[in-house]
């Protein structure tokens, strides 16, 4: 009998499962550089007791907040809006629970035009700056636990998809900052979906926040005409995508 070769055995890939030293390390800048901004603000602040400095949990929370930092709104409006700005884009980034009170916190310090604008800028901000760090350290994390199957091959229309996600309570918001660049959503599709979609939502929460004494809860932001008027929103900015493909 001839001899026979054993099978030479394939060379398999070892998928990825850790992350590289230089994403670790920007990662950690991040975090890092959030920490001292935060710090640089406190510093710059009068002497005084601080202690009711803290994310707020809940309404009693809020309106402790609210009620000392009108003290200092008013001579120290630039040391709060910074504070305030990078608070809501740590809290953004890293998808630290309670954005909605922070909402409610500028409505009840700048108003409506003015709460309406930090909100939307800063949650912008901190959803794009989530975006990137998932884009950074995400996708080696998912890309080793599920197949390449993740990523968006629905390339037409996808500011109307993405706009129908932020206008409509369908996905949370973190889930679709973490999510987008894992399945490759283009940023400027991501920025002006964002931009735009937190609109309506901000102009509600911003607006209650100015009678922040009035809310038992947080089920009386949103009512059934707020979130009917939301949906329907959404719809509307889906449907020329909708009947596009059909007619196709």
């Amino acid at each position: 009998m001839g001899d026979v070769n054993p099978p030479t055995p394939s060379k398999s890939v070892t998928p990825r499962y850790f992350l590289s030293f230089w994403e670790v390390t920007a990662a950690s800048g991040v975090v890092l550089g959030f920490l001292i901004g935060l710090v640089c603000v406190y510093l710059t602040m009068p002497q005084s007791d601080y202690s009711f400095l803290k994310i707020p949990r809940n309404l009693h929370d809020l309106q402790i907040l609210r009620d000392n930092l009108e003290v200092y709104t008013s001579d120290y409006t630039v040391q709060v809006l910074v504070g305030y700005s990078l608070v809501y884009v740590f809290m953004q980034t890293f998808m630290i629970p309670g954005t909605v009170f922070m909402s409610l916190l500028a409505g009840a310090l700048f108003g409506v035009f003015k709460g309406m604008v930090l909100v939307v800028s800063t949650a912008t901000a901190g959803a794009s700056s989530c975006f990137f760090l998932s884009k950074l350290i995400g996708r080696p994390l998912i890309f080793s636990l599920w197949p390449d199957k993740l990523v968006a091959r629905r390339k037409d229309g996808l500011l109307n998809y993405m706009l129908f996600l932020r206008l409509t309570p369908t996905l949370p918001n973190t889930f679709i900052n973490v999510a987008s660049p894992i399945v490759d959503v283009p940023y400027h599709i991501f920025f002006l979906a964002t931009f735009i979609g937190l609109i309506p939502a901000a102009f509600v929460t911003v607006r209650a926040g100015i009678a922040l004494g009035e809310l038992q809860s947080l089920g009386d932001l949103y009512d059934f005409s707020s979130m009917a008027t939301l949906f329907l929103i959404g719809v509307l900015s889906v449907t020329p995508t909708l009947i596009s493909k059909k007619k196709a």
